[in-house]
């Protein structure tokens, strides 16, 4: 006999994304996908100049989901730790491919760009990111950072030599030191964790928490209750607050089936 399958939870999910330009740059770096299909979710800002910048983010949001699914295809095993290798595998996949073809190419010198990932699998979340953009999980009326900046100014602090509130100002402040595309070894941060009814994932860029409190964040997740709203009201809060880069936030929300129906985690509208 084979395992049982598991049970379907009364919940289902809903996403939407907005991404803008901002008030200060020409071009937009910042790229996304949204594909309910594929149970699959990314967000992506591009570093380097106009051309490098834009060929290192659409990369990630195209070239990494056709990595992501060949190396499923290749696992025989389900399960969390089986998408968490294909996770882990296929961005460092991805950034030496970026890496090789950047290398003496003009227009793409210093090529890279940060990636956020969010995998939905049964009734939880498998995670993966490099770079400063974030993913917050607003669960129960609260704010919880899942990922840490991979920046200079991160280390800093950690160390230390700065405080919190120094870190936006400081002039090491937007370098990185881990991202697709970069130099040496590629080592994304992986995890998984289970997502309950209620729940609301917020993928985003640094367009938005360089300007925008997490506080405010946190207000506005709580005060939006449609994932495109949110979303909306997210990217004009950081316009407002002076639009200095490309803002993109998308928002996966865990919605109660209040219908008597228990549809499988990953439908999305």
């Amino acid at each position: 006999m084979g395992s049982p399958k598991p049970k379907p939870v009364p919940w289902s999910v809903q996403a939407a994304c907005v991404s803008d330009v901002g008030r200060r740059r020409k071009q937009q770096q910042d790229r996304y996908l949204l594909a309910p299909d594929r149970k699959l979710f990314i967000v992506s800002d591009g570093m380097g100049g106009r051309q490098a910048g834009e060929v290192a983010a659409q990369a990630v949001v195209t070239v990494l989901p056709a990595l992501l699914a060949r190396g499923l295809a290749r696992v025989h095993a389900a399960g969390t730790q089986a998408q968490e290798r294909v996770l882990r595998e296929s961005i460092v996949e991805l950034s030496q491919h970026l890496r090789a073809e950047s290398t003496g190419r003009v227009g793409l010198h210093g090529l890279g760009a940060t990636v956020i990932v969010a995998w939905l699998y049964d009734a939880q979340v498998s995670l993966a990111h490099l770079g400063d953009s974030r993913l917050y999980l607003f669960r129960a009326d609260r704010l919880l950072p899942l990922t840490e900046d991979h920046s200079v100014v991160t280390l800093l602090r950690q160390r230390g030599e700065i405080t919190p509130e120094e870190e936006r100002t400081h002039p090491a402040s937007g370098q990185l030191t881990r991202y697709v595309g970069m130099e040496g070894e590629v080592t994304p941060v992986v995890q998984t964790l289970p997502l309950l009814a209620g729940d609301r994932l917020l993928l985003c860029t640094d367009g938005l928490t360089s300007l925008v409190p997490d506080q405010h964040i946190a207000q506005i997740l709580r005060t939006s209750p449609q994932a495109e709203a949110a979303c909306q009201a997210l990217v004009h809060a950081a316009n407002m607050a002076g639009g200095k880069d490309n803002t993109t936030a998308l928002i996966i929300d865990c919605i109660v089936d209040h219908h008597g129906s228990r549809p499988s985690p990953g439908d999305a509208t």
